[in-house]
């Protein structure tokens, strides 16, 4: 399994550690530049996420139909062009032109329905956290370089290195990435890309993953900027020593959340758990007066993203049907980039109009309302599947085969055989393996 996640991870991590290293500084840098305002530095932090939320769909669809290698490749190109014009960008305008190139480069929902493709369900979530540890562990690489990069050769140099990163994630994708198996499905063909957003589980994960992400760009946009105001007067270079703890506990974090969440299958408690921590985190950086009471904050905001990040697309992908991973991370990653974007904007909009403590209390206020809606969630059912040779498999009882618990089934041709995807404590193995052999 880990031959198969950790390229894919890596190409990931490669263009995270790139959209990373500029967080903890582009807040300040882009306030400096002309024609700069609270408002437009808002948008230049949450500007990629706009784009990425455009084209998530249409990238994760086209994967679907033309292949998840070329649609790679096609995200990593507008990237690296994104990358570079941000990198000779003299006003606020131009960086933001250049961040909604970075943004519309959207690989991530394509990356994620290629580790479905090529690992288990069984083993998926492992798959996942290895996928979310990695992106992690770029957080916290960037959360320690990126401030001191940029405080000595400047922020224009963290984006020449992300156009770098993005041509080492093309070399490894051509190099390393295994061609994913070729899936053909046919029960439940009928269904359709709007049948995503009619299922509940699938929509209560569109909605945490879009809060989360808000959140998150709301964190980068005043966490900077309140470090070093006057009230707590840090250096720039100085902020990877409030970033850096704060990952390597949101890191630490991630394992026992993804085992609890999936060996138990108990993700609601996790998600309800992060978004306690998110409300005291904000409230935390919106009231106290202490530098080091507030880098608490950021922790506990680090370890809350962090714990509910890779169940969340975790979810995603055991909630769809095989066919449609793509559009539904495409769906789900589309929305949660909106919500980046709004956050982005919101907290450039707020801090130019509003205090520190009203900022914190009101978001605050916010999540504590998505914590009383997360309450309704449902663990999800259990499922195992069953895998047998083609050749043993009678096709005629196969296109037969209709039950309540059974969620879907479909062949795989790489491999020549047939997985079928069922309610674990509902059907017996073999019962089923009678049904459908010849």
């Amino acid at each position: 399994m880990f031959k198969k996640v950790f390229p894919l991870s890596a190409i990931l991590s490669l263009r995270f550690l790139g959209l990373f290293l500029v967080l903890p500084v582009i807040s300040i840098y882009a306030l400096e530049l002309e024609g700069s305002t609270p408002l437009l530095v808002g948008i230049v932090v949450g500007g990629y996420a706009l784009t990425q939320a455009i084209f998530q769909v249409p990238f994760g669809t086209m994967s679907d139909k033309i292949g998840r290698k070329p649609t790679l490749l096609v995200g990593l190109l507008i990237f690296l062009v994104g990358s570079v014009i941000c990198a000779y960008s003299t006003d606020i305008y131009t960086l933001m032109l250049g961040r909604f190139l970075q943004g519309a480069g959207a690989i991530g929902a394509v990356i994620t329905a290629m580790i479905s493709d090529l690992v288990p369900e069984e083993v998926r979530g492992k798959a996942m956290a290895i996928m979310g540890a990695s992106i992690a562990m770029s957080f916290a690489l960037a959360m320690g370089l990126g401030p001191v990069i940029g405080a000595k050769y400047g922020v224009e140099s963290l984006f020449i290195l992300t156009a770098v990163l993005a041509v080492l994630a093309i070399v490894l994708l051509f190099t390393k990435v295994p061609t994913p198996p070729k899936i053909k499905h046919t029960y439940h063909a009928t269904t359709s890309t709007a049948d995503i957003l009619r299922d509940p589980n699938l929509l209560n994960m569109i909605i945490i993953n879009a809060m989360q992400k808000g959140l998150m760009t709301i964190a980068f946009v005043l966490i900077p900027i309140i470090l070093t105001s006057t009230e707590f007067a840090w250096e720039k270079s100085d902020l990877y020593m409030a970033y850096l703890p704060a990952m390597v506990f949101g890191l630490v974090a991630m394992g026992p959340a993804a085992v609890f969440g999936e060996k138990y299958n108990k993700p609601k408690q996790i998600f309800l758990l992060s978004i306690v921590l998110f409300v005291g985190s904000f409230l935390i950086m919106g009231l106290t007066t202490s530098s080091t009471v507030f880098i608490v904050g950021v922790v506990m905001f680090f370890i809350a993203f962090n714990m509910m990040e890779p169940l969340v697309q975790s979810m995603i992908t055991k909630f769809a049907k095989v066919h449609q991973k793509g559009a539904a991370l495409g769906i789900s990653n589309s929305v949660a980039y909106f919500a980046t974007f709004v956050g982005g904007t919101a907290a450039g909009l707020m801090y130019g109009m509003s205090d520190r403590e009203t900022i914190g209390i009101s978001v605050a206020v916010v999540a504590v309302i998505w914590l009383l809606w997360t309450l309704r969630l449902q663990n999800p059912t259990k499922h195992s599947h069953l895998y047998i040779s083609h050749d043993d498999v009678d096709t005629a009882k196969l296109r037969n085969l209709e039950n309540e618990h059974i969620a879907e089934w479909y062949i795989n041709d790489s491999e020549n055989i047939v997985v079928v995807k069922y309610v674990t404590d509902a059907i017996e193995e073999e019962d089923l393996r009678s049904k459908i052999s010849k």
